[in-house]
């Protein structure tokens, strides 16, 4: 895993005690992501969904959040004045070939614009608490899988979302983190045929790797294979010496 640009590890990372916030909470990585927390001690997590969802736990807390609906999350955001952890793990996925701009115009603007609102509008409380960020990329983001290539453009450019949001946020002490998965065993890949992992497995190599200070996660044995050639790869050097430019301006 690559080491960290910003500050040493802080006791924040625990989840015990702290206000989570899970978007795409209702399913798949989202719903292991919820219990997960609950099963870390979190005080309090909201589970950030398009239509209702209820849970029986008391800690869970159903927030609308349609990452497609900038004034929804707006509105959303004013009614939580503590947040400890964003998780922005929700998105969709469409199998396409490019012919159709439509279907990449809808895959960047739920992937890539969602997360970056729901960013800009809990930044003042994840400022507040000196908190962290969580977001869902994707191993198709680093080499674009043919059969939904416009997702994998929507990856690769939320990868680069999560890694400028990094630099930018590091002088308010909000740490930020980006999650590069392999096939995870979810309804979203249901079609695909690979060897996944599990949606359990995945949200508790998440939560490891924020408590670890590790800035990219490989969750899963597939992505894994990747960590060593990412820590010294061509990104994550630039990354490094980009980050040194903005402390020098």
């Amino acid at each position: 895993m690559s080491e960290s640009l910003s500050a040493s590890l802080s006791p924040s990372t625990s989840l015990e005690g702290k206000t989570v916030l899970i978007t795409g909470a209702n399913r798949g990585i989202g719903r292991a992501l919820t219990e997960e927390a609950l099963q870390r001690g979190a005080a309090v997590v909201y589970a950030g969904t398009r239509k209702p969802f209820s849970h029986a736990d008391p800690r869970v807390r159903p927030v609308t959040i349609d990452l497609a609906d900038p004034d929804g999350i707006r509105a959303a955001a004013k009614g939580i004045d503590e947040l400890d952890v964003l998780v922005n793990n929700a998105g969709i996925a469409a199998y396409d070939d490019l012919s159709d701009p439509e279907v990449l115009r809808q895959q960047l603007a739920v992937n890539v614009f969602g997360p970056l609102e729901v960013t800009n509008a809990f930044v003042p409380a994840l400022t507040r608490s000196r908190g962290a960020i969580v977001t869902v990329s994707s191993t198709a983001g680093l080499a674009p899988l043919p059969f939904i290539p416009s997702y994998s453009i929507s990856k690769a450019a939320v990868l680069a979302l999560t890694q400028a949001h990094r630099a930018l946020l590091a002088p308010s002490g909000v740490r930020v983190h980006a999650v590069l998965a392999g096939p995870v065993d979810t309804e979203m890949s249901k079609d695909f045929q690979a060897a996944k992992a599990s949606p359990r497995s995945v949200a508790a190599a998440i939560f490891d790797g924020l408590a670890a200070g590790q800035e990219e996660i490989f969750p899963d044995p597939a992505a894994q294979q990747l960590t060593a050639a990412w820590a010294d790869g061509a990104s994550k050097v630039l990354e490094r010496s980009y980050a040194e430019l903005l402390g020098a301006s």
